[in-house]
């Protein structure tokens, strides 16, 4: 059988932000990771009214259908994706964040939801690299962002996550060519 598709959304407030704030509550383990039990009752209006005032970036949901061929029948959040365009640089992206709800983690959707981010980003933005943050002791997420092809650039920064500070590992990938990495699985 095959697994049920996917697509990427541009996420609203108004429309969305109790379906972020559900995905966040299925993903324990990410804020835990801040020292915090789950997410703040707030974070998805919070994170969206930031997303809406900082130049460039936006939240895309990733949801899956409800029924595999059927796509009339509608579809959940499960995960999102938060970018920005032209930053740090012209051409470049800044990849914040790609979160999927655990329930569906390791079952290949942050990888499809790429392979959907890095096309619009190449043929419609005009993106040439995308650069990310990855806390270091997130094992999990340096694993994932160097099975799509990212690479560590040398770079660190130390920033506060929750009550302490923690080394900011900066990843990057050239997504110019056509011959970006892409696992199949």
């Amino acid at each position: 059988m095959q697994p049920t598709p996917i697509t990427l959304i541009p996420l609203t407030k108004e429309a969305h932000a109790e379906a972020l704030q559900g995905v966040y509550a299925q993903t324990a383990s990410y804020w835990q990771m801040s020292e915090l039990p789950s997410a703040p009752p707030d974070q998805a209006i919070k994170d969206m009214d930031e997303a809406q005032e900082t130049l460039g970036r936006t939240m895309l949901g990733i949801v899956r259908r409800l029924e595999r061929t059927n796509p009339s029948a509608g579809g959940e959040l499960i995960g999102l994706v938060d970018f920005r365009l032209d930053w740090p640089d012209d051409q470049m992206a800044y990849l914040g964040m790609i979160m999927v709800a655990e329930p569906y983690q390791r079952q290949g959707i942050g990888r499809k939801a790429w392979r959907l981010l890095i096309n619009w980003l190449r043929k419609e933005a005009k993106i040439q690299r995308v650069r990310l943050g990855v806390e270091q002791f997130n094992t999990d997420a340096l694993k994932f962002f160097t099975h799509i092809g990212f690479e560590l650039t040398g770079e660190a920064n130390r920033i506060r996550s929750g009550q302490r500070f923690v080394r900011l590992l900066y990843m990057e990938i050239d997504i110019a060519n056509e011959t970006v990495h892409h696992p199949t699985r």
